[in-house]
């Protein structure tokens, strides 16, 4: 059946993709919407999506895909549904965690009688399998326990811009001209653009009938990771990276090091570290070509892959990133909600300066706040708190921003994450770092009589008595950090304002 056939077949069904707000999830959304496909998504928090330019497009579930209510009410008259979840920067037991979430998701698909179930995996013909690898596979078992028929598409490492493979393998080419590496950079890997993972998961869409299989799906050329490396550095201009391999360099310590050389933290390094162990390479006994064809313009190369992705990243054209997903932290930010005496104690730092520079001008610093930017004043404190988090597991402040002068909610911004935004008046941003408690960092300005008011507040829920503790202990940097950054927000406004 042609494509032209097979797309007025599917004309009319309705489209469930979990994982939205993530980095694959959030770019297939657009993607079905281009192709006139009806879509609902599933998302923890509506918030974090507010600001993507498909959300008028969709229907919203708010929900938990791990309550059996939500995801019934989030398949109900859905025809094809895409599992796009994972669990690896939740906790050290993520298998159970994604074994459960899928059985669960599968058994609802049965019961409102969903056609077809998408699912991307992981590569796993390599025996030498890793934690995450393993996971993987088996969520695909659990997904497909049921009578729905499932679709595994199984990829390796994606290049494109903004996920946490590229960002890795990009900051480690980029900051060592020598490094020591493990072993494995001698595996080999079978990577595939972010753009061909779209095509094959798009075109699944329109499938005249159920299909109940793995593919495996990979770019046109095989290579090992030093020589992927070694391509990055020659497409970014750099000199040929020497790597020097060590025996005794295991995963923990080489995502050690990547936590401290990369904006990807030690909790997610690790099991992309391990993964690395295993050779991901397309078994051609389960090729896709048969169901979906090539692109007409081909495959994208692992040169051609790198290319757009760095030049995507240089354009600051990034729609989605690695870190879009929430990444809780410590133990009690991982609850979907609180008890009742959760939150009693509020702990505040007040800020608040009166100037006659344009509310609009004030607007765009701090809408700019954090990345290359900085914040405003008191580097090395913020470098030193940025560290710390790093050694603790942290996101620490490398994972900068994806956009250098706008913010979306749900955006990560350093340790940060946008939790509130409202033009030229209102910017809430929700700590990401570990913390003995719940802290945010807000501003708010209003204009009066031609003058501009900013209020600056720095507050904090502690936990417990060491919550408590921990507040005090830091105030005093908070002299110099907080007004040092309000005085600078203004002077660098009033500053752009003369120019």
């Amino acid at each position: 059946m042609d494509t032209q056939n097979r797309e007025a077949d599917s004309a009319g069904r309705l489209y469930l993709v979990t994982g939205a707000s993530g980095y694959v999830g959030g770019r297939l959304v657009r993607g079905l919407l281009s192709d006139g496909k009806k879509v609902r998504v599933l998302v923890r928090d509506a918030k974090k999506i507010t600001s993507q330019s498909w959300t008028q497009g969709v229907e919203i579930i708010e929900g938990n895909a791990s309550n059996s209510q939500d995801l019934d009410r989030a398949l109900a008259g859905v025809h094809t549904a895409y599992y796009l979840l994972h669990s690896i920067n939740v906790a050290t037991d993520f298998g159970s965690i994604e074994s459960e979430m899928a059985k669960g998701f599968a058994q609802s698909a049965e019961r409102q009688n969903v056609s077809q179930i998408i699912y991307l995996g992981g590569i796993a013909n390599d025996e030498n399998r890793s934690r995450h690898l393993t996971s993987r596979m088996n969520t695909g078992v659990q997904l497909a326990s049921t009578s729905v028929p499932v679709l595994e598409l199984r990829a390796g490492i994606i290049i494109g811009s903004g996920s946490a493979s590229f960002e890795m393998l990009r900051h480690l080419t980029h900051r060592l001209p020598i490094m020591t590496t493990p072993k494995w950079v001698s595996n080999r890997t079978q990577p595939i653009a972010i753009r061909d993972v779209l095509y094959y998961l798009r075109n699944a869409a329109n499938l005249a009938q159920p299909v109940n299989r793995i593919c495996d799906i990979g770019g046109p050329e095989v290579v090992t990771y030093s020589e992927m490396m070694q391509k990055f550095a020659q497409i970014s201009g750099l000199r040929k990276r020497r790597i020097i391999q060590v025996p005794v360099l295991t995963p923990k310590l080489s995502s050690l090091w990547i936590g401290f050389v990369t904006p990807v933290p030690i909790a997610l390094a690790r099991p992309l570290v391990e993964s690395l162990i295993s050779e991901v390479v397309v078994d051609p006994q389960k090729t896709i070509h048969d169901l979906i064809p090539l692109p007409s313009e081909g495959l994208l190369t692992v040169s051609q892959s790198i290319q757009y992705a760095l030049d995507k990243t240089v354009e600051n054209s990034v729609d989605t990133r690695w870190s879009d997903a929430a990444f809780p932290t410590a133990p009690w930010q991982k609850a979907q909600s609180d008890p009742d005496w959760a939150g009693e104690l509020t702990l505040k730092d007040h800020r608040e300066i009166t100037t006659d520079v344009a509310i609009e001008k004030i607007w765009e610093q701090i809408e700019g706040i954090g990345g290359e930017r900085g914040w405003f004043g008191s580097g090395w404190l913020w470098y030193l708190r940025g560290l710390i988090d790093r050694i603790f597991g942290g996101v620490g402040l490398r994972r900068g921003r994806r956009d250098p002068q706008h913010l979306r909610i749900g955006d990560s911004l350093d340790f940060w994450r946008v939790e509130g935004l409202e033009n030229k008046k209102h910017l809430r941003l929700y700590a990401e770092m570990i913390l003995p408690g719940k802290a945010w960092l807000e501003f708010n300005l209003r204009e009066e009589d031609g003058k501009t008011t900013v209020t600056q507040d720095a507050l904090f829920e502690p936990r417990g008595l060491g919550g408590q503790l921990y507040w005090y202990v830091v105030s005093p940097f908070h002299f110099f950090i907080f007004p040092t950054m309000l005085r600078n927000i203004v002077k660098a406004a009033r500053k752009s304002h003369t120019l």
